[in-house]
């Protein structure tokens, strides 16, 4: 296969120091040669709205052709009350709707995700997980990318430093070239 790899990464968060958000920006620094990673802001996507669905504002349809037009997801999560962030799932319910028309339908997805806490956003991963279920996604199980403690790895400029950190990063983006290849190839 000569055709290059096309993945399109979001993170679940809007806040603009994100660490999420840095982890994405890391992403990009380890992109495999064979591959493009372009990132999409979900700042501006509504709230859904069943009556609104058949009539989505500019943003969603944006969102929903980038996804269209990648081979590849890779999503960046932070976690909120032992889950994925309301903006994360908002985004992903516009971009599955209305029903039979669903932009994330047999995409492959890495996911990776950081937290100040201990446990690096394993329970929002989880909980994502059990999203793309329903979505018929196929996330990668492994590696994961559990960034515990992520303000100890982001330097004052919101650069990841952490060597370990970026080892996985580039880890999971492999895995994601990786499967997506063996997807197209079926």
């Amino acid at each position: 296969m000569t055709s290059r790899i096309s993945i399109l990464g979001f993170a679940g968060s809007l806040r603009k120091d994100s660490y999420n958000k840095a982890i994405l920006r890391a992403a990009l620094e380890m992109i495999p040669a064979e591959a493009d990673l372009k990132i999409f802001d979900l700042e501006g996507i509504p709230l859904f709205s069943q009556d609104l669905e058949d009539r989505p504002a500019d943003k969603v349809k944006a969102f929903k052709a980038a996804i269209r037009a990648a081979d590849a997801l890779l999503i960046a999560t932070p976690e909120y009350n032992y889950s994925i962030p309301g903006v994360l799932k908002n985004a992903l319910d516009n971009a599955s709707r209305p029903y039979g028309d669903n932009a994330l339908d047999g995409k492959p997805l890495a996911i990776m995700g950081a937290s100040v806490g201990m446990l690096g956003t394993a329970r929002a991963q989880y909980h994502l997980r059990q999203c793309c279920v329903f979505l018929n996604m196929y996330p990668l199980n492994g590696p994961e990318v559990l960034v515990p403690f992520v303000q100890d790895k982001v330097d004052p400029s919101g650069r990841l430093t952490d060597v370990k950190t970026r080892e996985k990063i580039r880890e999971l983006l492999e895995a994601l070239v990786d499967s997506t290849k063996r997807l197209k190839a079926v």
